[in-house]
């Protein structure tokens, strides 16, 4: 049993659960809804919001409570990881769709078009995380000298 734990533990993850979360979303995937995607204020916030005002704001008040003196980075972690775990913070999906569902209850495409924004500001979230974590070199140093 804890053989077969283990061997099904990442296939789970990295698809069972993702293809779970996607199908009970109710986005339905068709060319129409990116059609003139990102054209209103509504899918751009949402995206800046996801990508961008998460992103930043975590690896600011990270910086700031390291600067401060609030707070410090475990021993083998340096800013290079908090702005690539910032990025991947991104990854709004579950309860960014949640709150969507309660803002929008009366207004269908709008909940159509938030929800696919959500869907397009996790990807990109999760692709900028990765490759940010992968092709960023480890010898970022904070302001204060530390790795």
């Amino acid at each position: 049993l804890r053989r077969w734990e283990r061997a099904l533990d990442q296939p789970i993850s990295l698809f069972v659960m993702p293809l779970f979360a996607l199908a009970n979303a109710g986005i339905p995937l068709n060319h129409s809804m990116f059609t003139g995607f990102l054209s209103n204020k509504l899918e751009i916030g949402i995206v800046m919001g996801l990508v961008v005002g998460k992103s930043f704001g975590i690896s600011l008040f990270t910086w700031l409570a390291i600067r401060l003196r609030i707070g410090h980075l475990p021993s083998g972690l340096t800013m290079r990881h908090v702005i690539g775990l910032a990025l991947l913070a991104g990854i709004g999906f579950t309860m960014s769709i949640f709150i969507s569902n309660l803002a929008f209850i009366s207004n269908h495409e709008a909940l159509l078009n938030a929800k696919a924004s959500i869907l397009t500001a996790s990807f990109i979230a999760g692709l900028a995380g990765y490759l940010w974590l992968r092709f960023t070199p480890d010898d970022i140093q904070t302001e204060s000298g530390e790795r």
